[in-house]
Order: C-alpha cells, then sequence, then structure tokens
C-alpha cells in the first residue's frame, strides 16, 4: 500500500494480511484482504471480503523492482469468497453529501479517488456491474466514471454513460489508472482531470 502510495488511506478501509489462514481458506494465505464496509457497521460491517495476490513474484522483478504491470500467471490477481455476488466496493461515498461521485473498476482505484478528495466507490471488474447498482447512484449531480487508460478502461466509462444518465466518462491517460494517475501526477492534477 505504501508503495501505491495509499497507506495514508489503508486503515480507514481496514485492510488486512492473511497471514494464517482459517481452516477452507488456505487459498488466500499471502494475500491483501480488502473488506467490503457497510457504513452503518456494526455486527454486519463487513458485507464481503475480496483478497489480492501481492506476492513479490508478481509483483516485483527478480531484482525486486516494482513492476508496471504486474505478472500473475497460474492465478487470478484477486480471488473472492465462493458464492459472492458482486457487490459495490465503499458504499459510504454514496451516501456522502457531494454533487459528485466517482465510480471506478477496481477497489484500489475508489481509494485512490477518496485519498484525492473525491467520494468515490468501485466496482470488481468491469464485467461485475449489475442493473440494480444503478439507482445507488440516482441524486448526484454528476457520477464521474474513471476508466483506466485502455481500451477495457474506455469502454467501462463508455458503458457506464449509457447506463447511469448522470455518468460523466473520465479515462485515465494511456497505461494509468486511477491509482496510477494520482502516485505519477499528484492530487491537485487528478482533480484537475475530473473537473472538481
Amino acid at each position: 500500500m505504501e508503495h501505491r502510495g495509499l497507506a495514508e488511506v489503508a486503515s480507514r478501509f481496514k485492510l488486512g494480511y492473511v497471514a494464517s489462514a482459517i481452516t477452507g481458506h488456505e487459498r488466500y494465505t499471502g494475500r491483501l484482504a480488502i473488506p467490503y464496509l457497510r457504513p452503518a457497521g456494526g455486527p454486519a460491517a463487513v458485507a464481503t471480503i475480496r483478497f489480492r495476490c501481492i506476492a513479490d513474484s508478481c509483483t516485483k522483478s527478480p531484482e525486486g523492482d516494482w513492476l508496471e504491470k504486474e505478472q500473475h500467471e497460474g492465478h487470478g490477481k484477486y480471488l473472492g469468497l465462493p458464492g459472492d455476488p458482486p457487490r459495490i466496493f465503499n458504499t459510504a461515498a454514496l451516501i456522502t453529501p457531494s454533487p459528485h461521485v466517482g465510480l471506478t473498476e477496481g477497489e484500489l482505484d475508489a481509494m485512490a479517488g477518496e485519498l484525492a478528495g473525491v467520494p468515490t466507490a468501485g466496482v470488481p471488474g468491469v464485467s461485475a456491474w449489475k442493473p440494480h447498482f444503478a439507482p445507488a447512484f440516482k441524486g448526484f449531480d454528476r457520477t464521474l466514471v474513471f476508466g483506466d487508460g485502455d481500451e477495457a478502461g474506455r469502454n467501462f466509462a463508455d458503458k457506464m454513460s449509457t447506463v447511469l444518465e448522470n455518468a460523466i466518462p473520465c479515462a485515465m491517460p494511456d497505461g494509468l489508472d486511477v491509482n496510477g494517475f494520482v502516485q505519477k501526477q499528484g492530487v491537485a492534477a487528478f482533480r484537475e482531470r475530473v473537473g472538481v
């Protein structure tokens, strides 16, 4: 998280690391645990957890340098709980008084949007959008759809512009996602790019 410039928000999102898994969850050992938190908290505060691979063999070169493009061979970058449906990450953004809300295609990008001072929710990948998510974005003047700077990201921003009546596509520059843009260009440049 420090390498990605997100250490400042890691505790806010209650991120964890699976050092020792409970029985039946051994496949999550060594992964970053990303809880999907319900804003009301309480005993059912965690709606689900997704687990992200952070293994050095996938994220660093043999020399120990961070890879620009991670290499996850033989396994997925993310794992979810069996049978768990796609959900919106950071639903607290959807109850934050604001004229705008951000929407990303990933949890770390949503955290980066929040770090930049933009209430930002995320979906766990481009194909995870479900029609019943749409009403959650009504009431905002604008839903800023932060697409990655690649074909899939631009397609995500375009798709959301047809699904959400208040959507404004905000694709990142080629090769960057929200996290990468905020990290390389800074918060002020991100806010200027997305018009807030």
